[in-house]
């Protein structure tokens, strides 16, 4: 998992396309040079959450650079999922304040204006820059769920994280939809 090139080198990754509510959160995490080495860093959903959480810390105290995109549940709504989590990865790269000599991207999709951009499927297990940046963005969305926890306790955001759980699906049958539900997702349409 580690890259041979020179100058500033960039993993783009994204949380939260699959939950019902909440986000889209996508990272770019940032190296000049060459990346250490650092056999913790792996795909996001590999690690568990005390491992994550730790890797994150020094992912953000070792990384040149970090930026994170934000795309809301009514950007989604309008967009759609695909399209809101590239608008996320071009904020995320943005907000770097770098400008990248190489992004590698996570899956098949990248933004359209990003001409240094390389797509990688399952590029969160296979590439170093790729995993750091799928960490910070679960790290960052997980912190946003806990958040809106609690504003809308009814619905076990801190531990579902807006995923379609039983105890979710539940909730919002008894509660309906909070303004962070995904309106046109299956599994919270049913009940509007």
């Amino acid at each position: 998992m580690r890259c041979r090139l020179e100058g500033f080198l960039c993993g783009v990754d994204e949380a939260g396309r699959g939950p019902i509510a909440g986000p889209v959160v996508s990272a770019c995490v940032v190296w000049f040079g060459p990346p250490p080495k650092n056999e913790t860093v792996k795909d996001s959903k590999l690690l568990r959450e005390n491992e994550r959480k730790e890797v994150y810390h020094w992912i953000v105290n070792n990384a040149h650079s970090i930026g994170i995109g934000i795309s809301s549940t009514q950007e989604i709504e309008t967009l759609n999922i695909l399209n809101a989590t590239l608008l996320a990865m071009e904020r995320a790269v943005e907000n770097t304040g770098v400008d990248p000599d190489l992004l590698l991207i996570d899956g098949n999709k990248k933004p359209k204006r990003f001409s240094k951009a390389k797509c990688v499927e399952g590029g969160d297990r296979k590439c170093f820059l790729i995993a750091c940046a799928s960490i910070v963005a679960k790290e960052v969305r997980d912190s946003i769920m806990r958040q809106y926890h609690e504003l809308y306790p009814n619905y076990g955001f801190e531990r579902n994280k807006g995923y379609a759980t039983e105890e979710h699906k539940k909730a919002i049958e008894k509660y309906g939809v909070s303004p962070i539900h995904r309106r046109t997702f299956k599994g919270v349409k049913e009940y509007l």
